[in-house]
């Protein structure tokens, strides 16, 4: 009978953190998903190139996930479109040259970095443009609600990723 569901992320990170340890975690591991198998469901979740070297590191490891199951980054304009909803949500909205900034810097940000976020990166761009408005909105005397929920190119060009 099924008694737990258990869901590992960047579970690659025990071996690549501990070299010392490395063959006892994957004994603990594999031993603890034999002893328990007819009881648990074990899903694995991380970056394909980490979970490959994982899989890699005991010669059972394989054949006890039978099923991989790739999920495809996100394009472009799935990514503008994830930044537009992260803003409705809090009711702000991005004028069309601020969308032209954010496709250019998240097209910077997936051909510089191997481990991009994706919509982790969008998030955490759209959260620090939001700072930047409203440290640059502190210093006017008058605000419209309009200023207020407008983020601006320059919003996005204070931020570093």
């Amino acid at each position: 009978m099924l008694r737990e569901l258990v869901c590992y992320t960047h579970i690659y990170i025990l071996i690549k953190e501990s070299i010392y340890f490395t063959g006892l975690y994957i004994y603990v591991f594999v031993k603890s998903m034999e002893d328990h198998k007819e009881e648990l469901i074990l899903i694995l979740a991380g970056y394909q190139k980490e979970m490959e070297f994982f899989l890699q590191t005991n010669p059972g490891l394989r054949s006890r996930f039978p099923i991989h199951i790739d999920f495809p980054d996100y394009n472009q304009q799935e990514l503008l479109h994830i930044a537009e909803q992260l803003c409705a949500k809090r009711q702000y909205t991005l004028p069309a040259d601020t969308k032209t900034l954010l496709l250019k810097l998240l097209l910077q940000h997936s051909s510089n970095n191997d481990n991009f976020g994706n919509a982790r990166t969008v998030r955490n761009l759209i959260e620090r443009a939001i700072r930047h408005q409203a440290v640059r909105l502190m210093s006017k005397t008058s605000i419209t609600r309009q200023e207020l929920i407008l983020i601006e190119p320059v919003d996005l060009k204070e931020v570093k990723e």
